[in-house]
């Protein structure tokens, strides 16, 4: 028999999208010059353009690459770099889980793309990514958001490959370190593992891939929000603190407060070393439970993010497949009405899982006090 924890976690947010935000963060810390101004005032480009660089010196982006914020969230920033480069030469897009899929989907029914091989794999596995051509331009998710499955590393792709590279690095950027040499465009979104507001999503181009945007128009019609050239030039206006859209300024200010607290305590080393301790509790846990079992079974491919786990066992298995997905949603359900536990069940496109977020602005001490609970009320489903 299993007893009532004691202790509830202080902060119980383990969402994956938006992520929690840094210990002692406020809204009343916000800087609020910038509200109420235009974007394009002096004040309100300074903003920006502070975010962009802070952005730039967190993630060791390299000085001859360009940083933008872009509309749409990471959803926006991926679909202009694939709107605007791909078509130019055979293209690979390779997924293994839901939102890989989505760009899986995008190049086969909306641009269309003539030479396009895909890669996919279920949830939990990674295609064979050494069998892409070093030729062919290559779409990927870096993590796998809702599946907890990561590239190991990035010796399948050939340094000065003749393809370009678009990295969606939404849910591992601040908590894996990106190896700059080998992407040609990277996406990702404020409120992943930042913790920041959501819509607002940043691009990041090599030399490389400026000079297809620069070279190259695509057959198809650019909707606004992804015209980020002028004339035949890519528009560095964009990389330089001017948006294609209004931004929110208090989402913006929202995330230089996390930027600047990632600074504060060490910078992208400290988040990359506070995700790794996070997951490894999760980890660990689930090793040691039998009715437990990662999504990932190759520890090589394990997120330190968003941690993904299903059940296993004899009670489990006895259950029909709509008890056995009513056993997560039941779980997440009753410890979030006893404020254990924010929004941790698995993504609804995965297998009946639990997900639990273990990016650098969680805490330890409230990732120890969750998992008990989680024990509790598997014990209390029995009953």
């Amino acid at each position: 028999m299993t007893n009532t924890p004691a202790l509830k976690p202080e902060r119980p947010f383990f969402s994956s999208g938006p992520t929690a935000k840094f210990k002692g963060w406020s809204a009343n810390n916000l800087k609020t010059e910038a509200l109420g101004r235009s974007h394009r005032s002096a004040v309100g480009k300074a903003r920006l353009k502070y975010a962009i660089d802070l952005t730039k010196e967190l993630l060791g982006v390299p000085d001859d690459y360009l940083v933008g914020i872009m509309p749409g969230s990471d959803t926006g920033a991926l679909e202009c770099a694939m709107w605007t480069m791909l078509g130019a030469r055979p293209a690979t897009v390779a997924a293994w889980e839901s939102f890989g899929n989505v760009w899986i989907q995008d190049a086969v029914k909306q641009l269309k793309l003539a030479d396009l091989t895909t890669l996919d794999a279920d949830y939990g596995k990674i295609p064979n990514l050494a069998s892409i051509p070093q030729d062919n331009d290559v779409v990927f998710t870096w993590n796998g958001t809702t599946s907890g499955a990561k590239i190991p590393n990035t010796d399948w792709l050939e340094p000065g490959r003749a393809g370009i590279t678009i990295n969606d690095a939404t849910s591992a950027v601040f908590a894996m370190e990106m190896d700059w040499a080998k992407l040609d465009a990277t996406t990702f979104s404020w409120q992943k593992v930042m913790g920041s507001e959501a819509q607002h999503g940043m691009l990041i181009l090599s030399p490389k891939a400026v000079e297809r945007i620069e070279s190259y128009d695509p057959q198809w019609p650019l909707p606004k929000l992804f015209r980020i050239k002028k004339g035949d030039k890519l528009n560095r206006a964009i990389f330089e603190g001017a948006t294609i859209n209004t931004p929110s300024m208090l989402a913006t200010e929202d995330y230089i407060a996390a930027l600047e607290w990632a600074k504060s305590i060490g910078g992208r080393q400290a988040m990359f070393e506070r995700a790794d301790a996070n997951a490894r509790i999760v980890t660990d846990w689930i090793e040691a439970t039998p009715w437990l079992r990662n999504m990932v079974p190759d520890p090589a491919q394990r997120t330190n993010t968003g941690v993904c786990f299903v059940f296993q066992g004899d009670y489990y298995d006895s259950l029909s497949p709509e008890d056995q997905a009513y056993v997560p949603k039941q779980i997440a359900k009753q410890l979030e009405q006893l404020d254990v536990g924010y929004d941790f069940n698995g993504y609804r496109d995965a297998p009946p899982s639990l997900r639990i977020w273990c990016g650098g602005t969680v805490e330890q001490e409230d990732l120890r006090r969750l998992l008990p609970w989680i024990e509790w009320a598997y014990t209390e489903l029995q009953k």
